[in-house]
């Protein structure tokens, strides 16, 4: 088997899987920033599904992109997509990311209101000065507390990423976004992750 191992640099390592998934994705194309977010999240995956459930509103990755060159926050719903965003870069543009979830006032105040963590996050995230773009990879009650507060008028988030992945309420959670007058981005049904979150976050951030 070790014969069938190419041996590649690892700083070419990326770029040769982009050239495979490029090539696995038989001539498909999108226009830019699109096509990196697509290549970014089948990259992070290895799921090629992501080809077609990607679900993009009218100019929302360039709007996302736009944003954070102005210095747009983002605000996640797990530890973990913060993490795997790349802050050195957003920071460069003087934004910052967020994610709320370990405060122990968010814990206190979800158990009062018999309301999820995510659900308050959300809240703190919209008194954010500037422009915000939420990145959920996790929880439906983070979408549908966005869905409420825009509903009221008090929110316009720049751009939604909307990937929280499981089985309940997230395929119904991600298509009450889809019904906003907000960019989103959406991979429609079951999948999505903070991970892919996190990836269309950077993969923005690479574009500006």
């Amino acid at each position: 088997m070790l014969d069938k191992i190419k041996i590649v640099k690892p700083e070419d390592i990326e770029n040769r899987s982009m050239e495979i998934i490029t090539g696995e994705l038989n001539g498909r194309t999108w226009p830019e920033p699109e096509f990196s977010i697509v290549k970014r999240c089948i990259h992070t995956s290895a799921d090629f599904e992501y080809a077609d459930n990607l679900c993009f509103s009218e100019n929302a990755a360039q709007i996302g992109v736009e944003a954070l060159r102005r210095g747009a926050h983002i605000v996640t719903d797990t530890r973990m997509a913060w993490s795997g965003i790349n802050k050195k870069r957003l920071a460069s543009y003087g934004g910052e990311a967020h994610c709320f979830m370990s405060d122990e006032d968010v814990a206190k105040e979800a158990k009062e209101r018999g309301c999820t963590r995510a659900a308050i996050c959300m809240e703190r995230g919209a008194k954010l000065p500037g422009e915000v773009i939420f990145a959920i990879g996790n929880a439906p009650t983070a979408l549908i507390r966005l869905y409420e507060m825009i509903q009221e008028g008090t929110i316009r988030p720049a751009l939604i990423i909307g990937a929280p992945v499981g089985f309940v309420n997230v395929v119904e959670s991600k298509e009450l976004i889809m019904e906003t007058n907000v960019p989103f981005i959406v991979p429609k049904g079951r999948k999505g992750g903070s991970n892919i979150a996190a990836t269309i976050c950077n993969a923005m951030l690479y574009q500006s």
